[in-house]
């Protein structure tokens, strides 16, 4: 393989990328703005290690086959069974052990099929009511970061609901550490296929040869000079919470009322945390034409039923809003396959979370970004296009 590849960006899907080329035996230069590698996937600091957004891995697909087959995501961990069942789902203004009964009910069908060009709130109404559709849609909000997640594709949203509320044993995984902690093993294994990793160098004009994207969408359409590199994305308000421990906290919530989310995650990984302390993230989508404040105001409302006294028992907290950063969203009509292509013409490909590849957020990532390796590597062996 004469020809070098290079990868602009690295986050979780340039990291991968790297990889994938690395390990087809090219050589790979990766290119990061940043002074530290990990895209989205990066945290915080210890002793408070948090996220910007949720960070789970789902064990269902196979970007997870591809991580748990190199050793990258490390040891796991899981709630005791004693936090585990503080569950919660806010509906009508009072915080329940349960959904409602609608929702119960329209999650026994999960073996329908959904159809891609109604939108989901539609669909669901027609069968199971409006309030059903409500709740079901506020219910995902926790994938999408959409206030109104109802408007997009039925299709779209329906598979997320299936795989996030299964009734088998969920596939969701946590890790220890965090996603920092993938993250550090990406780089460690990136340096050990001998990818030369240049921190601090932004790149500002395509590169020659081949070449994969890894960078925000955003950034990718400046950086190809091309306007059509736009997708629909959520817009979501954040709070992370440090407090001192209290029984009473819970360790999930879904906000069926607003599309809220909180979710502990020290109860399962208590390295994220200082002994004695709780670390807790709690989402909020914000609505069409919401301020800043109203929206935070939002979160701590959520915030006061999941972590009741959180204002007197607060150790470290950090807020933020996340606008068109929070993966891709499929509107009526459309499925991954419509969102912009990984194969971009001449030698140029992309990654990242809001292209077309399945899967959600993350997930996206890396399927795009090893759809994207296999073909840049067929580039610089002198073919022509993505693997089939």
């Amino acid at each position: 393989m004469p020809k070098e590849i290079t990868v602009v960006g690295g986050g979780l899907a340039g990291l991968v990328a790297a990889i994938a080329c690395a390990e087809a035996g090219a050589r790979v230069t990766l290119h990061e703005a940043h002074a530290t590698f990990g895209g989205r996937g990066r945290a915080t600091a210890a002793p408070y290690i948090a996220h910007e957004g949720a960070h789970v891995f789902y064990a269902d697909g196979p970007h997870w086959s591809w991580l748990t087959s190199r050793g990258l995501t490390g040891p796991l961990g899981r709630p005791p069974l004693r936090d585990a069942v503080r569950m919660g789902f806010l509906h009508g203004g009072r915080m329940r052990r349960l959904p409602p009964a609608g929702f119960l009910r329209l999650m026994a069908g999960r073996g329908r099929k959904a159809p891609v060009d109604e939108d989901f709130f539609t669909w669901v109404s027609r069968t199971h009511g409006a309030e059903t559709a409500r709740v079901a849609a506020n219910a995902i909000g926790v994938v999408t970061y959409d206030a109104d997640t109802g408007r997009l594709s039925a299709a779209f949203v329906w598979e997320l609901l299936r795989r996030v509320f299964a009734p088998a044993p969920p596939a969701v995984r946590w890790v220890i550490g965090g996603w920092q902690a993938v993250v550090g093993r990406l780089v460690d294994r990136a340096r050990e296929l001998g990818v030369r990793l240049e921190p601090n160098s932004r790149v500002t004009e395509l590169p020659g040869g081949p070449v994969i994207v890894a960078t925000e969408l955003a950034s990718a359409r400046v950086l190809l000079g091309d306007a059509s590199l736009t997708w629909e994305s959520g817009n979501c308000a954040m709070l992370d919470l440090a407090v001192r421990r209290d029984s009473r906290d819970r360790f999930i919530c879904f906000d069926l009322d607003g599309g809220g989310f909180h979710e502990s995650y020290s109860m399962q990984d208590p390295t994220v945390a200082p002994e004695g302390e709780s670390l807790f993230q709690i989402d909020m989508p914000v609505r069409r034409d919401e301020g800043r404040t109203d929206a935070r105001r939002r979160v701590e409302e959520l915030a006061d039923l999941t972590v009741p006294g959180w204002r007197e028992r607060t150790t470290w907290r950090r807020s933020g809003f996340s606008k068109g950063r929070t993966g891709a969203l499929d509107l009526p009509g459309y499925t991954w396959r419509d969102r912009p292509a990984i194969d971009r013409g001449d030698g140029v490909f992309l990654a990242g979370d809001m292209v077309a590849a399945p899967g959600m957020r993350g997930e996206i990532s890396v399927n795009s970004a090893i759809k994207a390796a296999e073909g840049a590597v067929r580039a610089a062996a002198g073919k022509v296009g993505a693997a089939p």
